[in-house]
């Protein structure tokens, strides 16, 4: 059952993960009962930019800043730590181009960076040292070809639509390896019988 107490207590959990220095994952918050308890709230929005901020998109913040505008400037910390906020949405942006590519796929432009985080390339470079200097990622930046290879992402508690990736990903490693071992079996039929 819901009662003002507990909508008040998720609203406040909500409020303090947005705004926490080096919380860059939502998953376990979206995740515990307490915060569907917003669901049918006049406070839902901030369901949804939790939602948005763990799935790291950026285009879907924004609509949702444009549309609960009034509800966003009732709350001072919010209007305070707007530029935090929306360096922080770019940070989980990055995590998640990152997290889409396959593994061997890890070198990425830093102008598919600025196109899907909406950033000059100078300001990508920025957000990436933010990004290895609070452990989210390990990797190299090539300032001459405008590249960045990311040898490690920080786990993060997946959502539904990150599972299904995941999923799919897999499948088409799996696929691979089959093609191998038959193409391995076709070559050597000596080597695997003995």
């Amino acid at each position: 059952f819901r009662t003002i107490q507990t909508e008040n207590l998720a609203f406040d959990l909500s409020l303090a993960a947005l705004l926490g220095d080096n919380i860059y994952n939502f998953g376990e918050l979206l995740a515990h009962p307490i915060i569907h308890s917003l669901v049918g709230t006049p406070v839902e929005w901030i369901y949804h930019i939790l939602q948005a901020f763990n799935s790291g998109n950026l285009a879907s913040y924004q609509e949702l800043c444009k549309v609960h505008a009034a509800a966003l400037s009732a709350q001072p910390a919010l209007v305070q730590k707007e530029r935090e906020l929306l360096e922080k949405i770019n940070i989980l942006c990055l995590m998640e181009i990152i997290f889409s590519r396959a593994s061997q796929d890890r070198t990425i432009p830093l102008s598919t960076i600025a196109e899907q985080t909406r950033l000059s390339v100078e300001d990508v470079e920025y957000l990436l040292m933010k990004s290895l200097s609070a452990h989210l990622i390990e990797g190299i930046i090539d300032g001459v070809d405008g590249t960045v290879h990311v040898s490690w992402a920080q786990p993060r508690v997946l959502g539904i639509d990150q599972v299904k990736s995941l999923r799919d990903r897999l499948d088409t490693w799996v696929g691979k390896v089959h093609t191998t071992l038959l193409s391995v079996e076709a070559e050597t039929p000596d080597l695997v019988a003995s």
